[in-house]
């Protein structure tokens, strides 16, 4: 089958298959990985250095032609001083060769289809090579650095010219690979990171770029690498691995059908990614009209818009993840569910609330807090529902500052009646904290069912909930909830996450004071109304989870057709 075919044919493939990244990037498309036009990339590579991606011509002259004219070549640049005098080579087994080759290719070791140019130590200003100057994407140099032999690296060493290809062989995962294209002034030097290939004539150094990196040559690298956080090949295993070599004339016919292909894929990439980026800004629109409806006929109005859409609006994650949000926020503004009027109202809760604040403090289980400032009208950006009140964060709770606990003051082992310790974001499990330290200190302590808050550093207004009585350091503070529903006080603190990374002050390590915490406007509803919303958003939780398991799974059987029609196509 053409390739351009099995694009077409199976373009729905190619295109929806999806995976969501554990990283964020730019855009909501950010966070997806296009991974059936990677294969797809991928996939032309691996034809196009199999033999498979255009036909043979028989009238071109073989490989084994051009072998005998590179080994002219070599001979000709050793006589006149320019290279070494190479080692002979051992020949290569079959065990070695991963595969069957076309009629006229052959196989040859790496350092058999081109030469460095030695090794210098800078003595006048030159360019430098480093990654840095590398657009990977196109295997081309991009502001390469100018400078001074005093200012020199110790790794400035590897001299370059035009045509010369450049293999990044520290994090090699990386592809940090390009060709030199154009003619560098002052001279062009490169880092030792570097391995070097400038190809002889009769090679051509498109071909020898794709084919570094195809996932054959990628293979080979992932099995002789070594290290974990910087994995890396040295020059040696790089130039003893092995390359597939057409005739000339084919090198030629490949890369220009690679090109051809690769700009395909560049088109279908942008055309996934705005669509994925207007399909998400959609949602975000629609979503919008239900937290911005000012009754409840437009709101069902607005919903009955979206519902009527529902299948084809929520269908990635982060659609999802958006409805959920939207919830959340129709929870804390009163649009969950309807009032009752038979409730009782929250200003009776509040009265409760600070009834009870005095009654904790004279019996001394916790200090009396400062005034907070009073709540002006000017504050309140719309109408509350009926039986709401608007009152300020502090008013519900008791606040606890974590304190950082010296290494004298905890251990690594729990005996006795030792507390648990955290000290920060880091040592969080996905349900309830996970503990690594203990203490008898009993400074700052969260109560079980706490909620803590992340109040310094990475993850900065992220929450949790103590699952015992704990110590906390000073990069969390715990919020006990006085009398009021405290599952609901979470999702209210949840759909406040924007609202506290924009209180961050500090640049390496970001905080938010006990004023951010106690200090903001919140709405509170009436106790019975509480947990009618929580008892709704279980089961539209339960639906949503649902939902997302149905969208994991299409896209796990997209990503599955990906793979076999690679394979299928290879095969």
């Amino acid at each position: 089958m053409a390739v351009e075919k099995l694009i077409v044919d199976h373009i729905d493939t190619w295109t929806t298959a999806l995976q969501t990244r554990s990283t964020a990037g730019r855009g909501s498309s950010g966070k997806i990985d296009l991974y059936g036009i990677k294969k797809l990339r991928e996939l032309i590579l691996e034809l196009a250095v199999r033999g498979k991606l255009v036909p043979q011509d028989p009238n071109d002259e073989p490989a084994s032609e051009l072998l005998k004219r590179i080994a002219a070549e070599k001979a000709e640049l050793v006589k006149q001083g320019k290279i070494k005098k190479p080692k002979p080579l051992p020949e290569i087994s079959e065990e070695e060769k991963p595969f069957e080759l076309p009629v006229g290719w052959e196989w040859i070791q790496i350092s058999e289809i081109g030469h460095d140019w030695g090794q210098k130590t800078p003595d006048e200003d030159f360019t430098y090579i480093d990654v840095g100057s590398i657009n990977k994407e196109y295997g081309i140099i991009e502001e390469p650095s100018i400078l001074s032999a005093k200012d020199a690296p110790s790794r400035a060493r590897k001299i370059v010219q035009k045509g010369t290809v450049i293999y990044s062989t520290v994090r090699p995962y990386l592809l940090n690979i390009a060709i030199i294209e154009s003619v560098f002034s002052p001279e062009p030097i490169t880092s030792t990171a570097f391995a070097i290939i400038h190809p002889y004539s009769a090679m051509n150094a498109n071909f020898i770029y794709y084919y570094l990196r195809s996932p054959v040559f990628i293979n080979y690298v992932e099995s002789c690498q070594t290290g974990v956080a910087y994995p890396a090949i040295n020059d040696k295993q790089f130039f003893s691995g092995i390359i597939a070599v057409p005739p000339s004339s084919e090198q030629v016919r490949i890369t220009k059908k690679i090109k051809e292909l690769m700009s395909l894929c560049d088109q279908l990439e942008q055309h996934s990614l705005t669509s994925l980026d207007t399909h998400q800004q959609l949602v975000e629109t629609l979503l919008t009209t239900l937290t911005d409806s000012q009754n409840a006929d437009e709101l069902a109005e607005n919903w009955a818009r979206i519902s009527e859409h529902f299948d084809t609006l929520f269908t990635t994650e982060a659609s999802i993840d958006a409805l959920k949000q939207t919830i959340l926020q129709l929870a804390v503004m009163g649009k969950l569910v309807p009032q009752d009027p038979n409730d009782e109202p929250a200003s009776e809760l509040l009265k409760r609330i600070a009834q009870e604040k005095v009654q904790l403090v004279k019996d001394g289980k916790i200090k009396k807090q400062k005034p907070l400032p009073p709540i002006s009208d000017k504050e309140k950006p719309f109408e509350l529902p009926i039986g709401w009140e608007w009152c300020r964060l502090g008013e519900c709770i008791n606040l606890i500052s974590g304190q950082h606990l010296k290494p004298d003051e905890y251990e690594e082992d729990c005996h006795g009646e030792m507390l648990p310790y955290i000290t920060g974001p880091a040592e969080f499990g996905l349900i309830s904290p996970t503990y690594s330290k203990y203490t008898n200190e009993k400074r700052a302590i969260a109560a079980k069912g706490d909620i803590l808050i992340t109040c310094k550093g990475a993850g900065l207004g992220k929450l949790n909930v103590a699952d015992t009585n704990i110590a906390i350091s000073r990069q969390l503070m715990a919020i006990n909830v006085i009398s009021m529903n405290s599952e609901y006080l979470k999702i209210v603190l949840d759909s406040m996450y924007g609202y506290f990374q924009s209180k961050g002050v500090g640049i390496a390590i970001p905080g938010i004071s006990r004023e951010d915490v106690m200090e903001p406007l919140i709405m509170l509803p009436p106790f019975e109304e509480q947990k009618r919303i929580m008892e709704n958003l279980y089961k539209l939780s339960f639906l949503i989870e649902d939902i997302k398991f149905r969208i994991k799974s299409a896209q796990q059987i997209q990503l599955h057709l990906a793979d076999a029609l690679t394979d299928a196509a290879i095969n």
